[in-house]
């Protein structure tokens, strides 16, 4: 499984960017996939993750009402609808995905980094 994520960038506090994550490989087959971040001198964080069959989504809470994570499963693809963008959401950001519900991610993305200026 391949994972490759884009949409990173610039933006202003208070606006919007759109993450991208394109699977290729045995994504079919993997149960999970989620978005993960990481700030300068902090630790790895789960952001966000989904079911891939499902479509059943878990949210960190300091994200809960800004961030939505979805899928299309047709395209092997993976999403994050970032709104209301806080300079706090700074970070590297990942996408990863795991091939059971009792597994860790095992199958990481390059990040990309969102810079939110205040």
């Amino acid at each position: 499984v391949q994972l490759q994520a884009s949409g990173g960038g610039l933006v202003q506090a208070g606006g919007s960017l759109r993450l991208s994550c394109a699977g290729s490989g045995h994504t079919s087959t993997m149960y999970a996939m989620g978005w993960f971040r990481q700030a300068l001198g902090k630790e790895r964080e789960r952001v966000a993750s989904i079911v891939r069959t499902v479509g059943s989504a878990e949210y960190a809470d300091s994200v809960k009402g800004r961030f939505t994570i979805s899928r299309d499963n047709a395209k092997n693809m993976l999403y994050l609808q970032m709104n209301s963008l806080k300079p706090e959401d700074t970070a590297v950001y990942f996408c990863a995905a795991r091939s059971d519900p009792f597994d860790i991610y095992k199958y990481w993305g390059q990040g990309t980094l969102v810079t939110v200026s205040s």
